[in-house]
């Protein structure tokens, strides 16, 4: 087992703390740093940045080589942290608990951690296991300064938590499992732009991934949290299927074929989908499709009669009765837009 100690006074310490335990080199671009590692102890990276807004992003996407134990001195940097695995799973207990009381952060679930002043936060990583751990950290007095002017919107336990500036108590959230979080985090992690842009549309998603993370911990305490009978690996296997169209929006689906393919009853599929994009199958194989055809008329130089046949449908009428009730504008009519749109830059 390796321990790493950190009593840094900034996410920058942190990762400069664990890299002066597991090598690597530190790259910056743009104020984005990346500790790049790949020896006998470790191999991937740990990304992060700092927005002037009192919030960090810190990315784990690694392989430890030995079990790691995060021991964080909560004395100098005790942000507010909102944690997410998107691969894998790690565990987390206070300094007032022992190592019987480990809990883990599992697989898309949403978890808000904070100690106390002078506290300890105690982090374990197994070895030998892929990690992608998306970590948003909040400083609560420049946060407040800076974003939250409508503190008492929040429910009472996370108002009290953003308002305990003198950190003088713990809290830990062990929210249920959050797919549509791991869809906004693959977004961030597959940002190609550069430079400024890429900044801009990194901070973006930050705020909507926290936005996330506030809006189920406020059904949560609220009791408004969807229920449902469908197993964690069950509504994997729903995300997987939505990937899977979203990347091939032309194929023949039906809800016999999807079903047959992923093991899953036509009632826990429908329940899935709704569950996760707020939409039956059907609604949702359409959703992308119209999308993908959006995304053709701006991108491409198709005729409408070539995209219908690109997305998977066999009517052209049909097309366009359904995409002018989705955007109010008919196909030709928006590729006419985009066209002179594209002559007048």
């Amino acid at each position: 087992m390796t321990e790493i100690i950190v009593n840094a006074e900034s996410v920058e310490g942190t990762v400069k703390q664990i890299q002066a335990v597991i090598g690597g080199l530190i790259q910056e671009r743009w104020g984005e740093y990346v500790l790049l590692v790949d020896n006998e102890k470790a191999k991937g990276n740990i990304r992060f940045i700092t927005f002037d807004w009192g919030v960090s992003l810190l990315e784990y996407d690694i392989v430890f080589f030995d079990t790691i134990t995060l021991i964080m001195d909560a004395s100098a940097y005790n942000p507010i942290h909102f944690s997410y695995c998107l691969e894998g799973e790690c565990g987390h207990r206070f300094d007032y608990e022992d190592e019987s009381n480990i809990k883990t952060l599992e697989q898309f679930q949403s978890v808000i951690i904070t100690s106390k002043d002078g506290g300890f936060n105690y982090g374990y990583f197994p070895k030998n296991k892929k990690l992608a751990i998306n970590v948003i950290q909040i400083t609560r007095k420049q946060f407040l300064k800076k974003r939250l002017n409508n503190v008492d919107q929040l429910n009472e336990k996370l108002y009290e938590v953003f308002l305990d500036k003198d950190h003088n108590n713990t809290y830990a959230y062990y929210g249920s499992y959050n797919l549509k979080m791991a869809d906004k985090i693959g977004a961030l992690r597959k940002v190609k732009t550069k430079g400024m842009i890429r900044i801009m549309q990194i901070e973006g998603l930050v705020y909507e991934i926290l936005s996330l993370h506030i809006l189920q911990h406020d059904k949560a305490v609220k009791n408004k949290l969807p229920v449902t009978g469908l197993l964690r690996s069950e509504l994997k296997t729903v995300r997987d299927l939505a990937k899977r169209i979203v990347k091939n929006p032309s194929f023949e689906y039906s809800l016999d074929k999807l079903s047959l393919q992923s093991g899953l009853s036509q009632a826990k599929l429908q329940e899935g989908f709704k569950l996760l994009y707020t939409r039956t199958v059907t609604e949702y194989i359409r959703h992308i499709r119209l999308e993908k055809a959006r995304d053709l008329i701006k991108t491409t130089d198709l005729n409408i009669s070539q995209i219908v046949y690109t997305i998977g449908f066999s009517s052209r009428s049909y097309f366009s009765k359904i995409f002018k009730n989705k955007y109010g504008i008919s196909p030709s009519e928006f590729q006419n837009h985009v066209v002179v749109t594209s002559e007048a830059v």
